[in-house]
C-alpha cells in the first residue's frame, strides 16, 4: 500500500520524471527482448521488429501503465475539471446565474441548518456532555405558586432533597436565570444572571480563564457576600479584559459583590440560546431579592436541577431511584399554605430523569419547529433552482450533441463522457456550495439577530463543525446530481450516425428530451405554488395577529418601571409613595393620562387564581380560574379600553373600604352566564386563604392578557390601592402623543425630584407587543423571500421551455403563417402549450399545498392551512404571472417571417 502510494505521488508531484523513467525501462525492455531474439537467430532489425509487435505500441502500454495507476484518475478529474472550468469561461452569463442561484440557495440552507445545529443538535462544551442530565418533575400538569425564571423546575427546598437523597448522579447543581441590574443607581443596566449551587462549574467540569470559581464552600446557608464569577465577555466588555479584576466590586441590584475569578472564553452557560455574565451563588438569593426571596418559600418555583450520571448508571436507573424517594421528598416539600386539593396534586407528582447534554433552551421550544419548516421551504427553493439549470443544462446539452457522436464515433465510453458532462456540474455546485457555505454565517447572524431584542437579548454560537460541513457538502453532491446526471444521460444518449448528418437533429432534440424539459417545468411551477400559498399563509396570519383588535390601544404609550426598593420603604408607605409617582408623571407636559398596573398586559406575566362565585360557599370540585390584574384609577382610560357597563376605580376606592372590581366580558360569560355582573360578587381564593367578597362594579370590553395569539382570558381587574401586599416598584403606563425620548427624560427628572435613589426603565409599549411577533414576522418575511424566488425561477423555467418550443417548431409556424394562418391562431397554439404545463403543475401544486398545509398549521393565527382566499390568491398570481412570461415567445412566434424562418431549415 505504501509502495503504491509513494509511486502515486512520484507519479503527481514528478511527472517529467516518472516519464523519462518509464519511456527509459520500456527501451531497456525492448533491447532485452531483442538480444533475446538474436540468440535465436534473428538479425537485429528482425529481433527489434519482432520485440515491438509482442509489447505492442509504446504509447499504448504507456496509456495502459497510467490506467493502471490511482493517480491517473485524479488526472482524469483534473483534465475534466479543467475543461469545465474553460467552458464556463466561454459562458459567463450562464455560469454566473448558475453560480449565483445555487450559492443562495445553498447558502440559506445551510444557514437555517448551522442555526439547528446550535439549538438543537449540538451538545454542551463542556467536559462528558452525553454525562449530564436534568432532574424535574415527570408530567407535571399544573403547578401552584410563584414562578419567577424562565425554567421554574422545582423549588430549592426540592434541591435540598434532591441533593441529599439521590444516588446515581456523582455530582448534581441547581442553577436559575434572572435578570441583574449592575448600575450603581438611575436607569438600568440589566445583564443576564444566574443563581448557582457550589458545584456547579465544578460538576461541567468548567475551569476558570481568570482566578477561581465557585465550590460548595462558596454556597452555605446564610452566607454574606460570597463573591461573583463574571462571565469572559462581561469581563472584556466591562472591564476591558483587565487582569486587575480580581477582588473589584460589581453591584448586583444595589448589592456590591467582589469578583472573584472569570469564566472561560468557551463557556456560556447550560441555556442554548442565551449567555450570561454574571453568576452569584443560591445562598446569595436573599440577599438580592430581600423580601421577594424564593430560598425560603416552598411554593416558590425558580430553580432547575442538573448533574453529571455515575459510571454505570443511565438516566432510566436515575429516575428509578428518583420516583422511588419522590413521596418522601413531595411529603417532606408539601407548602403549609396549599388547599387540600393543591396539597392532594403536589403530593401525587414523581421525579424523572431527561437527558441534558444539549442543555436546557426556551429558543429550542420556540423556534425549532418553525427552524425545520424554514430549512423543508429552502430546500424546495434549492431544488427549483436546480430543476431550472437542469433545463438550461439540456439546452447546452443540444448543442454539443455533434461533440458527443463524433467522440463516440471514434471510440469514446459513454461513461467517460458522462464523467467529463458532470465535472461541468460538479464545478458549478463545487462554486456555487463554496460561496454559500461563505454567506451562512452570515444569514445566520442576521436570523438570530432578528430574533433578539434590547430586553431580551439572544446568543447562539455560530461555527462551522463537521455537521455543517457535511450537509454543505451533502447539499453540493445533491445539486451535482439534481442538475447535471439527467443532462449527461440525455447528451450521451445519441445516435452518431444520426446526429451526424446534416440538418439532423439527433435524439437530444426528440420526444423524449422535450419530454424531460416538460417534466422539469412542471415540477418547478408545482413547488413554487406551494411555497407561495406558503408565504402568502404566513403573510395573512402575521397580518391577522398585527391588525387585531386586543382590546386596547397601542401606540402612544409608555411603560415605565421606577424601582424603589433600595429606599427600604415600610409596607404601609408604598402606595402613598406610589400614587405620588403617579401624581408627578401625570403632571409633565405631554402626558395625556397615566395610571399603575401590577402586570402589563401582553408583558408575558400574569397572576391566576381561583374564582369562588357569591359571597359565600364553595364550589364542588375545582374552583374555576380567572387571571387578576391591579391597577389604579385611569387604567382604562389610559389604554382606551372600553368600558360597557358601570364606573371606573377611583380614590374612594380606599384599603379600608369594600372591596371593588373589574371584570371583562369573558368573566362576565364564566361566571355569571352573560348577565351584567355589576353589582354582583365573588371572592378569590389564593392557595388557602379565601379573600372576602368582591363586588363587580363595572363591565370592561375583552382585552388580551398573555400574547395575541391567545383566545381571551376572564380577567378580574381590582382597584391597586386595596392590595394587602403593596409592591416595592410602581409599573407607569402613560399615554402621550409627545416624543417618547423627551418623555423618558422628563420622568427621570420627574422621580429624580421625589428621590434619586430608585432605578429607572422604560420600553415602548408598542415595541413590547412588536417583539411577542418576532417568530410570526420571521416566518412571513422567510417565506415570502423563498416564494418569490421560487416564483421568478418557475417563470424563469416556463419562459425558456416555451421559448425552446418555439425555436424547436419555428419551421411548423413558418408554413401555418406561409398558408395564411393568422397571427392569433400562432399566438393560440403556443399559449395552449404553455397552459397544458401551467394547468398540470397548478393542479399538483394545489395538492402538494394541501398535504403540507399540515405542517404550518400551529404557526398559524386567524387562518385555516386550506384558506380559499389564500389559494385562489395564490393560484391567481402564479397563473397571472406565468401567463405573461408564455406571451412574450408566442408574440414573439406570431411576428416572425415564414421566408427567413423557412430559409433558415
Amino acid at each position: 500500500m505504501w509502495r503504491n502510494l509513494k509511486s502515486g505521488l512520484e507519479g503527481l508531484l514528478r511527472k517529467e520524471q516518472v516519464e523519462r523513467e518509464m519511456h527509459e525501462e520500456l527501451g531497456e525492455f525492448l533491447e532485452a527482448a531483442a538480444r533475446a531474439k538474436m540468440r535465436g537467430g534473428m538479425s537485429r532489425a528482425e529481433a527489434a521488429r519482432a520485440a515491438r509487435l509482442e509489447m505492442g505500441g509504446v504509447e499504448a502500454v504507456k496509456e495502459n501503465v497510467r490506467a493502471a495507476s490511482w493517480e491517473s484518475r485524479i488526472e482524469t478529474v483534473w483534465s475534466d475539471l479543467r475543461f469545465g472550468a474553460r467552458l464556463l469561461r466561454f459562458n459567463p452569463m450562464f455560469a454566473g446565474a448558475a453560480i449565483l442561484s445555487l450559492a443562495l440557495g445553498i447558502g440559506a440552507n445551510t444557514a437555517i441548518f448551522q442555526l439547528i445545529d446550535a439549538v438543537r443538535l449540538r451538545t454542551l462544551p463542556v467536559k462528558n456532555a452525553q454525562e449530564i442530565a436534568r432532574v424535574a418533575i415527570d408530567h407535571r400538569n399544573g403547578a401552584s405558586g410563584n414562578f419567577s425564571t424562565r425554567y421554574p423546575d422545582l423549588t430549592y427546598a426540592m434541591w435540598e432533597q434532591i441533593r441529599g437523597q439521590q444516588q446515581g448522579f456523582s455530582d448534581v447543581f441547581a442553577w436559575g436565570p434572572s435578570l441583574f441590574n449592575i448600575a450603581p443607581g438611575g436607569e438600568v443596566h440589566n445583564v443576564q444572571g444566574l443563581w448557582v449551587s457550589g458545584d456547579f462549574f465544578q460538576t461541567l467540569g468548567v475551569q476558570p480563564a481568570l482566578g477561581r470559581l465557585f465550590t460548595a464552600e462558596d454556597d452555605q446557608p446564610g452566607c454574606g457576600s460570597p463573591g461573583a464569577a463574571i462571565s469572559y465577555s462581561l469581563w472584556q466588555r466591562e472591564y476591558g479584559g483587565e487582569r486587575a479584576v480580581l477582588g473589584r466590586t460589581i453591584t448586583v441590584n444595589r448589592h456590591p459583590f467582589l469578583i472573584i475569578g472569570v469564566a472561560p472564553a468557551d463557556f456560556y452557560g447550560v441555556e442554548v440560546g442565551r449567555y450570561f455574565d454574571v453568576a452569584v451563588p443560591l445562598c446569595a438569593e436573599p440577599i438580592i431579592n430581600g423580601e421577594d426571596s424564593q430560598l425560603k418559600s416552598r411554593s416558590g418555583w425558580w430553580l432547575s436541577v442538573m448533574g453529571r450520571l455515575k459510571p454505570g448508571w443511565s438516566a432510566e436507573r436515575a429516575a428509578a431511584q428518583l420516583r422511588a424517594i419522590s413521596p418522601g421528598v413531595f411529603e417532606a416539600t408539601l407548602p403549609p399554605d396549599f388547599n387540600p386539593s393543591l396539597a392532594k396534586h403536589f403530593l401525587q407528582y414523581r421525579l424523572g430523569v431527561f437527558p441534558a447534554d444539549s442543555g436546557l433552551s426556551d429558543l429550542r421550544k420556540d423556534y425549532e419547529k418553525p427552524l425545520w419548516l424554514l430549512l423543508a421551504l429552502a430546500g424546495l427553493v434549492l431544488l427549483i433552482a436546480s430543476a431550472n439549470l437542469a433545463n438550461l443544462m439540456l439546452a447546452r446539452a443540444s448543442a454539443r450533441e455533434k461533440e458527443m457522436a463524433m467522440r463516440m464515433a471514434v471510440g469514446a465510453g459513454r461513461g467517460r463522457l458522462i464523467r467529463q458532462l458532470l465535472a461541468e456540474s460538479l464545478l458549478l455546485a463545487g462554486i456555487g456550495a463554496g460561496l454559500g457555505a461563505l454567506l451562512a454565517p452570515n444569514l445566520s447572524r442576521a436570523l438570530v439577530a432578528s430574533l433578539s431584542t434590547q430586553h431580551d437579548p439572544l446568543f447562539v454560537e455560530l461555527r462551522t463543525d463537521w455537521r455543517v460541513l457535511g450537509f454543505t457538502t451533502a447539499l453540493a453532491g445533491l445539486t451535482c446530481l439534481l442538475f447535471g446526471l439527467a443532462p449527461a444521460l440525455r447528451a450521451t444518449r445519441v445516435a452518431p450516425g444520426l446526429a451526424l448528418k446534416d440538418g439532423g437533429r439527433g435524439s437530444t432534440q426528440g420526444r423524449s428530451r422535450f419530454a424531460l424539459r416538460r417534466i422539469l417545468v412542471v415540477s418547478q411551477i408545482a413547488l413554487s405554488l406551494l411555497l407561495l400559498v406558503g408565504a402568502l399563509l404566513f403573510a395573512r396570519s402575521l397580518n391577522n395577529l398585527a391588525g387585531l383588535d386586543a382590546g386596547f390601544r397601542q401606540s402612544g404609550i409608555l411603560v415605565t418601571d421606577i424601582d424603589f426598593t433600595p429606599l427600604n420603604l415600610a409596607k404601609q408607605a408604598r402606595l402613598a409613595f406610589s400614587n405620588n409617582l403617579l401624581k408627578r408623571v401625570r403632571a409633565i407636559p405631554g402626558v395625556d393620562v397615566a395610571a399603575i398596573a401590577a402586570v402589563v398586559p401582553l408583558s408575558g406575566n400574569g397572576i391566576n387564581q381561583d374564582i369562588f362565585w357569591g359571597d359565600a360557599g364553595e364550589p364542588e370540585g375545582e374552583a374555576p380560574v380567572a387571571t387578576i390584574n391591579r391597577v389604579s384609577p385611569g387604567f382604562f382610560e389610559t389604554l382606551q379600553t372600553r368600558m360597557l357597563n358601570g364606573r371606573d376605580f377611583d380614590e374612594h376606592d380606599a384599603a379600608n373600604s369594600p372591596k371593588v372590581a373589574v371584570v371583562n366580558e369573558t368573566f362576565a360569560k364564566k361566571f355569571a352566564n352573560g348577565a351584567n355582573p355589576v353589582g354582583m360578587k365573588f371572592r378569590i381564593r389564593s392557595l388557602e386563604t379565601v379573600s372576602t367578597p368582591y363586588e363587580v362594579i363595572a363591565l370592561v370590553k375583552d382585552t388580551k392578557y398573555g400574547e395575541l395569539r391567545e383566545n381571551f382570558r376572564p380577567i378580574a381587574y381590582l382597584a391597586i390601592a386595596q392590595f394587602d401586599h403593596p409592591d416595592t416598584d410602581a409599573q407607569i403606563l402613560m399615554r402621550s402623543n409627545a416624543p417618547l425620548t423627551k418623555l423618558m427624560s422628563a420622568v427621570k427628572s420627574a422621580a429624580n425630584e421625589v428621590n434619586p435613589n430608585m432605578d429607572i426603565s422604560f420600553v415602548t409599549f408598542h415595541k413590547m407587543i412588536e417583539d411577542g411577533l418576532l417568530r410570526d414576522r420571521l416566518m412571513a418575511r422567510l417565506s415570502g423571500f423563498f416564494g418569490l424566488l421560487a416564483v421568478v425561477l418557475a417563470v424563469i423555467g416556463l419562459y425558456g421551455v416555451i421559448s425552446y418550443m418555439v425555436a424547436r417548431r419555428r419551421s411548423e409556424i413558418a408554413i401555418r403563417v406561409a398558408l395564411g394562418a393568422r397571427r392569433e391562431s400562432i399566438v393560440k397554439l403556443v399559449m395552449g402549450e404553455a397552459g397544458v404545463l401551467l394547468g398540470v403543475g397548478l393542479v399538483i401544486g394545489t395538492v402538494l399545498a394541501l398535504a403540507g398545509g399540515k405542517a404550518a398549521a400551529s404557526l398559524l393565527f386567524g387562518l385555516k392551512p386550506w384558506d380559499v382566499a389564500t389559494f385562489v390568491l395564490a393560484l391567481g398570481l402564479l397563473a397571472l404571472v406565468a401567463t405573461a412570461a408564455s406571451l412574450l415567445p408566442a408574440a414573439r412566434a406570431a411576428r416572425s417571417d415564414p421566408m427567413v424562418a423557412l430559409r433558415q431549415k
